[in-house]
């Protein structure tokens, strides 16, 4: 009877560490599957985007929807495209017309609005110039080079409300942003067309926006700014990771909406940025958040269509892609409803 006994308790073991085992066999699957996914984000090093990604990482926004986050830092912008074809990250943060003429050469590159902030026209408060009539004979510093998208539409605008080409009427200036800013600062140019965090730079050094690009488009036909910036990736990518990707992009949501309604998370993030007084930091901040609000437009696209069919009649095939209509794609259309 005492053997009985212990055979069968002998036989409910085995039996209960079979089941564990068996258990443990199925779960351990499931387990694997629910670690969270690396998203592989090239960026410049000292680029605003960064801020962005700085907010998501310190807050583990995205942690909580099922991704890790690798900054890649890389040296400049054509270093980020580079990196991007060569699989070496996953997505990267440039403007549509690059994303439109790739697809047109074949690729499968699409785009994910990120930012609606824009440039702006700034100009000094003792230079006299109050209206663009007044820039005639005057020299403007403009960044970013004679096919630069701002520029390319403040001659559209000017062409469109006075009849000139600003190109001729006034003399511009190229150089690199920093450089412009130094220069407008020390009094040597009266007006500076410029990138938004650069502006607002200026404005906090008491500089004037004379018109932003948003407020030239409604008088150039087009109701609606498009995002220039967004976040890029390769449709065979995102139909590998989409869960990766769409956690990605509501954690990029969550961090913006940190800087949208967070003062102290700017005093937080305040080295990063750069800046170097209260203003300067203010000033930024309310650029970007401007940005953040202007981020989502109805349609996007059609907006995009319309602006690159205006780029084409300043620079024609001499910027890449303006003389080609927007390559259908370019806006993805993945995104939940």
């Amino acid at each position: 009877m005492v053997g009985q006994v212990c055979l069968a308790a002998k036989r409910g073991i085995v039996l209960l560490l079979f089941c564990a085992a068996q258990l443990l066999a199925a779960t351990l699957p499931g387990m694997a599957a629910s670690e969270p996914a690396t998203v592989r984000v090239g960026v410049l090093k000292f680029g605003t985007v960064n801020w962005e990604l700085e907010v998501m990482q310190h807050h583990g926004f995205d942690r909580r929807h099922g991704v890790v986050l690798q900054v890649v830092e890389l040296a400049g912008k054509e270093a980020t495209t580079v990196a991007l074809q060569g699989h070496a990250v996953d997505l990267i943060v440039t403007d549509w017309v690059w994303v439109s003429l790739r697809r047109a050469a074949g690729a499968d590159y699409t785009f994910v609005p990120h930012s609606g902030t824009v440039g702006g026209l700034m100009v000094r408060p003792d230079s006299g110039i109050k209206s663009l009539a007044d820039l005639k004979g005057k020299k403007i510093g403009v960044a970013g080079g004679a096919l630069d998208k701002s520029w390319l539409l403040l001659r559209a605008y000017g062409r469109k409300t006075l009849g000139i080409d600003l190109a001729t009427a006034a003399e511009p200036v190229f150089a690199a942003p920093p450089l412009l800013n130094a220069v407008m600062t020390r009094g040597e140019l009266p007006a500076v067309l410029n990138f938004w965090h650069y502006n607002a730079r200026l404005k906090a050094s008491g500089m004037q926006q004379l018109i932003s690009v948003r407020e030239m488009l409604p008088a150039l036909g087009i109701a609606e700014t498009p995002p220039l910036l967004g976040w890029v990736f390769s449709e065979t990518w995102a139909a590998e990771h989409r869960a990766a990707l769409l956690g990605f992009l509501q954690a990029s949501r969550d961090a913006k909406r940190e800087l949208a309604a967070s003062d102290a998370e700017w005093l937080r993030i305040r080295k990063e940025t750069g800046a170097e007084s209260d203003a300067i930091l203010f000033a930024l901040r309310d650029a970007y958040r401007d940005g953040i609000a202007q981020s989502g437009g109805k349609n996007p696209a059609a907006a995009a269509a319309a602006v690159l069919k205006l780029l084409a009649e300043f620079a024609g095939p001499d910027l890449a892609g303006a003389d080609k209509p927007l390559a259908p794609g370019t806006f993805w259309n993945g995104l939940p409803e």
